[in-house]
Parts: C-alpha cells; structure tokens; sequence
C-alpha cells in the first residue's frame, strides 16, 4: 500500500458526502487505503458510513467507531491501523482535486529529504488558507498575529501563494508525512486536545534533519470550521490551551520567569475577551 488517508470525522456527515467521492475519483498510480475514524458523532454519521462499504466506489474505505477523544488521539488511533508508506491526514471538510494525491505522493517519492508536505489549501471563496504554510509561532510574531493582526511574520503573507518553498509548519487539514518519519519521531502528542498538534509534528520532524515542504502544485478546497463551529466554546479554549501547551513544551526554557508569565497571561486574557465577544455574535469566532 503506497497511502493511508485517515479522516477524522465528528457530526460530518454532509462533509464526508462531499469529500469521499472526491477522494475516490483521485487519478492516480499509486494504491490507497481511507481510514474514517468517527470520534463519537452520533448524528447518524457512522450509520450512514457503514452503508458506503457496500458501495463498490468505496471497496477500500475502512471504519473506526470511537469516543470523541481529540483530535491527536483519534488520528493516532487511525495511524495505528495503517499499512501506506505514506500517512495522509486530510479533514473531513475538505474536497480534493483529481490530481491531488498523484502530484503529492510524486514529489514525495522524488525528494527523499522532506518528511512532512502539503499542497495549497483555499477556501470556497479561493482565497489561500494561511494556515497551509506557516513559521514556527514565538512570542513576537504571535503577539503580533493575535493583538496586531499581523499575519506577515508566520503566515509568510508577502511571499508568492504559488511559490513552493521549505517552510516550518503545514496544516492538519492536509498532512503528508511518511510512515518512517511517524516511526521515528513518533504520534501525534495527546496532551493536544485540538489545535497545535500538527505544528509540534512538523516541529519534531525538523528536529531530526527531514525538510516541511510546501508545494503548491496542486491544491484542495477547505471548508473551514465545519466541526468546531458545533462546539465553539470548548473549540476557542481548545486553541488557546494549544498555544500555551505548544510554547510550554518547546520555548519555556528559552526565556526567564517574567516572560513566561506574561505569554501565559496575554494567551489567557485573549480567551476571556472572546468568549466575551463571542456571546454578542451570530458566528463565533473559534480561532484565527
């Protein structure tokens, strides 16, 4: 098996219909498998996915009911079942194009150096999500992200969308990693509930010499927030405790007493000003 996609589905139902077709008219050489990990819908997903394995479209879909245990758990749960050499994580609210696993897994097996990519991710309005390309976040070009609404130092927003480049971090939306690097550095990190984990990933791919390559050559759609929209309070505190978990475990060392308090402070009262926001807006904000 030359790719293992693992979904991971929670109340996504309408997304699957539209991202599962899409996956499975993928033109392409090389041999997949697609892993749904249902992490505890009960909206009628996992029913709905039990009939598709009768549909001949689908002959290599596989079913993982679980408990709605996070993000990192539940994906790690779908890794664990995996027989590709290659590792794709692709949200549920997602579309990708024909084309798309064939170019990824192409520039994969002719640049042994990366361990991580991803390919160009819009949304519906065809606008780059920023997300797809990023810096490691630190204290000043996330001070500046979140209070200045700076994108400019960790979304690389002066940089060309269509120019592909190494860079620190993709997005968990859509992550090619290859099962040696997995076998290396290990799972996705469970301290992570949701939000962040792809980062630390790409983080400790870094660490031990394999390149995160950004190549634009192809590109799916992302609908975004589908999932967290459904629990967006307990999805915009997931986010911050991601931030605080993210900087805990790679730069606390770094920098004296007075700086972590403050990082830990200006995360915190970020949270309670938009949970304040929140509760006068029609469409809350999760994360951004």
């Amino acid at each position: 098996m030359d790719l293992s996609i693992i979904i991971l589905s929670y109340k996504s139902k309408l997304d699957l219909q539209r991202l599962l077709p899409s996956v499975f008219a993928s033109e392409t050489k090389y041999s997949y498998e697609v892993i749904v990990v249902d992490n505890g819908s009960n909206d009628g997903t996992y029913e709905w996915l039990d009939t598709q394995l009768k549909d001949l479209r689908f002959k290599d879909l596989k079913i993982i009911k679980n408990q709605n245990t996070g993000f990192a758990s539940g994906n790690n749960l779908g890794i664990r079942q995996t027989n590709g050499k290659y590792i794709l994580l692709l949200n549920p609210d997602t579309k990708i194009e024909k084309d798309t696993l064939e170019v990824m897994l192409s520039f994969m097996d002719s640049h042994s150096e990366v361990g991580i990519s991803g390919c160009k991710v819009v949304k519906p309005d065809g606008s780059l999500d920023l997300a797809c390309r990023r810096k490691f976040p630190n204290p000043w070009n996330s001070f500046k992200r979140l209070f200045l609404l700076s994108n400019a130092d960790y979304n690389l927003t002066t940089i060309d969308v269509n120019q592909e480049m190494e860079i620190d971090s993709v997005m968990g939306a859509f992550l090619l990693i290859r099962k040696s690097v997995v076998e290396l550095i290990g799972l996705l990190d469970e301290e992570f509930f949701m939000y962040g984990e792809d980062i630390d990933w790409c983080w400790r791919c870094k660490e031990e010499g394999f390149k995160v390559w950004y190549y634009p050559k192809t590109h799916i759609t992302h609908f975004k927030g589908s999932s967290s929209a459904k629990i967006a309070l307990k999805a915009l505190k997931w986010f911050h405790e991601a931030m605080w978990i993210f900087y805990r475990k790679h730069y606390k060392n770094q920098y004296p007493f007075f700086i972590n308090w403050l990082v830990w402070l200006g995360i915190y009262l970020r949270l309670g000003v938009l949970i304040l926001i929140n509760a006068f807006k029609e469409k809350p904000i999760v994360s951004r």
